[in-house]
């Protein structure tokens, strides 16, 4: 089974590459049309230290704008009896809105997020578990059109006594990202 997930991962950089490259390009044009970054988190561009969002609250990385929905985190399988994943340590799923502001189609990758715990350490997002977590794969490799949006779980797998604190969000692997606090 890892060897599927690594297999994913690899295709997923490797489709993010030829995608995604661009992306970035036009990232200053949704804060310029929602009027500035005043009301989202992100901060405006030249910023040093962007504002984090909490649950609930839309933040902006480039062409997308998320809303964190909620995080479980404690569980042990995602999928069924018959397809599924077990976690390494403890499953963390994070429901997440993904609405594109741009004026362009962009794809949404679950692979690109990531999520910290209190001490600094960076967890990466597990798209094999991502695949049973999501009725229709949300969260992988998805693209979406300019004002659509898709809600999906990122899955986490994280050692069983860690606590995730903030989340890291971003619109392609290439983005400077924006943090959701949880």
């Amino acid at each position: 089974m890892r060897k599927t997930t690594t297999f994913a991962l690899l295709a997923t950089a490797v489709v993010a590459l030829g995608c995604g490259a661009g992306s970035t390009d036009n990232a200053s044009d949704s804060s310029n049309d929602a009027g500035g970054a005043s009301a989202t988190a992100g901060g405006a561009k030249g910023d040093d230290k962007p504002k984090t969002a909490k649950v609930g609250e839309p933040a902006r990385d480039g062409k997308f704008e998320f809303t964190v929905k909620s995080s479980k985190c404690g569980v042990a399988k995602v999928g069924n009896d018959v397809l599924g994943q077990k976690a390494q340590g403890q499953f963390c799923l994070v429901t997440v809105n993904v609405k594109n502001i741009g004026k362009e189609a962009q794809m949404f990758d679950g692979s690109s997020q990531k999520a910290y715990a209190a001490d600094g350490t960076e967890y990466s997002a597990d798209s094999g578990a991502a695949i049973y977590a999501n009725k229709n794969a949300e969260t992988f490799l998805n693209d979406i059109n300019p004002g659509n949006q898709v809600t999906g779980v990122v899955v986490f797998d994280i050692p069983k006594n860690v606590k995730l604190t903030k989340l890291e969000l971003h619109d392609s692997m290439f983005s400077g990202g924006v943090d959701v606090a949880l």
